[in-house]
């Protein structure tokens, strides 16, 4: 592996110019230290065959349990100056969820960013979360609300969603106490995260004053159930494996669905072809600017290359970030990938832009 330090490989990463195609900006960024088509970035093999995450299983756990077990990674704080924490409890009917705000200190009202984590509608926490969610805080000059939503198969569609967009309303009801500018709202999300921050969009987007400015993808899920669509075929053969190709082949199916689990706890009784459940079968009606990003050897990259191409279709401006060398879920790794931190600069520089008289 390279002993270039992580400030080194930052820089390398941010060299990276962009081009534009069909009305989306595509921004191609190969791993920093390796020069070789279709390689693994050398931080994820070595992950890949010798590490993995401390977990606790317990005896006789369930399907359920041991796929939530499996989630997540101890990733690092990447902040250079304070970063509050603020637990809070979002109120919904019949129940709370938790919220966690995370700020600077600022004299004025600042951005919002709303975050949903990933783990596949049915796991992920706010904990493997919190680095990145302070990180933006940090780098953004940006408040971050991370969302405690309900998850399947407990709480099936449409509960975790309506959660989320329940916590967007709640914030802005909120905006003084929480010290937020109201008109400055952004959501993000990663992996199933991604999906319902884009799907909060659509549902945004039926309010006389929609709040959503900006929307940020991770590697989204769009196409719940993988139903064949006219934005795209997945097929193993669009993934370049010169090196390694067995790993590369392992990693990318890791997140195959052949089983339905998706559609068992999180769809249950609902169509997955529902615009809310599968926002690639949406019809697009001046959603708010959008950043896209994904990972060279993730399965969703597929359907997260698709959506993002059918956003600019639609006149949505969109920006497309690729990361070469990548699997999925790598904003977990922050402060051992510096893809995870790049990506969070990139997001800055849009919310440095976008918010500019409160940032």
């Amino acid at each position: 592996m390279s002993t270039a330090s992580m400030q080194d490989l930052l820089r390398e990463l941010r060299n990276r110019s962009s081009i534009h195609q069909d009305g989306l900006e595509i921004v191609d960024k190969p791993i920093p230290d390796v020069s070789t088509p279709g390689t693994l970035d050398p931080r994820v093999r070595e992950v890949v065959l010798t590490q993995r995450p401390s977990v606790s299983i317990p005896e006789g756990a369930s399907p359920v349990e041991l796929a939530r077990a499996g989630m997540g990674w101890d990733n690092e704080d990447v902040t250079t100056r304070q970063i509050s924490t603020d637990v809070l409890a979002i109120p919904r009917p019949g129940t709370t969820i938790e919220g966690r705000l995370y700020r600077p200190e600022a004299a004025r009202p600042l951005p919002l960013v709303v975050y949903f984590h990933g783990g596949g509608f049915f796991g992920g926490t706010l904990e493997t979360v919190e680095n990145p969610c302070k990180a933006l805080a940090d780098k953004g000059n940006v408040a971050v609300l991370s969302v405690g939503y309900r998850l399947a198969p407990e709480y099936s569609f449409p509960t975790g969603l309506e959660d989320c967009h329940a916590a967007i309303d709640w914030a802005v009801e909120h905006a003084d106490r929480l010290g937020i500018d109201p008109s400055a709202i952004a959501v993000a999300g990663d992996s199933a995260g991604g999906n319902l921050a884009t799907v909060c969009c659509l549902l945004d987007r039926e309010r006389p004053t929609p709040y959503i400015r900006y929307q940020v993808l991770y590697y989204p899920v769009v196409n719940v159930g993988e139903h064949p669509n006219p934005e795209y075929d997945w097929t193993l053969e669009a993934y370049d494996r010169q090196t390694e190709p067995e790993l590369l082949e392992r990693i990318i199916l890791a997140l195959q669905d052949e089983e339905g689990v998706l559609e068992q706890w999180y769809v249950q009784e609902s169509d997955s072809t529902d615009p809310r459940i599968s926002p690639l079968f949406a019809t697009f009606n001046d959603l708010p600017e959008a950043l896209v990003i994904t990972g060279e050897f993730d399965y969703l990259r597929l359907e997260g290359e698709a959506y993002a191409k059918k956003l600019a279709r639609a006149g949505v401006k969109t920006r497309y970030l690729h990361y070469r060398g990548m699997e999925h879920a790598f904003l977990d790794k922050l402060g051992l990938y510096p893809q995870a931190e790049d990506s969070l600069d990139e997001i800055a520089k849009d919310l440095k832009r976008l918010f500019p008289q409160t940032n």
